[in-house]
Order: C-alpha cells, then structure tokens, then sequence
C-alpha cells in the first residue's frame, strides 16, 4: 500500500486566534481545557457561524440523516477518504 504524505497545516491567524462565544466557540474552549486540540473545522464555524450554519446542516444529514448505510459505517468511509487525502481526521 502507498504511504500517504504527510500533510502541511494550513493555519488562517485570525481564524484560529478569533474568540467566540458561540457553540463552537464553546467547543473550542472544551477541548483546550481537556488538553486537546481542536479540529480546525471548529475555528472556522465559531469564526463564521451564519455563512456555515448550511455546510454544519448539510454534513450533519449525510452523517447522520436517514440512509441505507449506518451512521458507523460513514464514519468508517469519512475517515478513510481523509486519511488516503492525507487529511487528520
């Protein structure tokens, strides 16, 4: 099997140091005050959160709407396409 690239972060500054006091923004701070890292996703929703109120909706219902295929087994398919794009999922 081919290994994959390991990937370069791609870091947006003002996204990434913009505080929110929102649900991500909220999530955020969790995950810092757990010792972990936050997915990058989370900054730019608590950054943004009117303009990706539909792309949270829209990845919501494929992950987790009706469908022939269960919700482990699309999280199975997600994190495999991430990791073959190199992606830390």
């Amino acid at each position: 099997m081919m290994k994959s690239p390991t990937p370069e972060a791609m870091y947006l500054p003002d996204v990434e140091s913009h505080e929110s006091d929102g649900h991500y923004g909220k999530m955020i701070a969790m995950a810092r005050a757990g010792g972990m890292a936050p997915p990058g996703i989370w900054h730019l929703f608590a950054f943004k959160p009117r303009m990706t109120d539909a792309l949270s909706a829209f990845t919501h219902e494929v992950m987790r709407g009706p469908s022939p295929l269960s919700a482990g087994l699309r999280e199975l398919i997600a994190a495999y396409t991430s990791r073959r794009n190199a992606c830390v999922f």
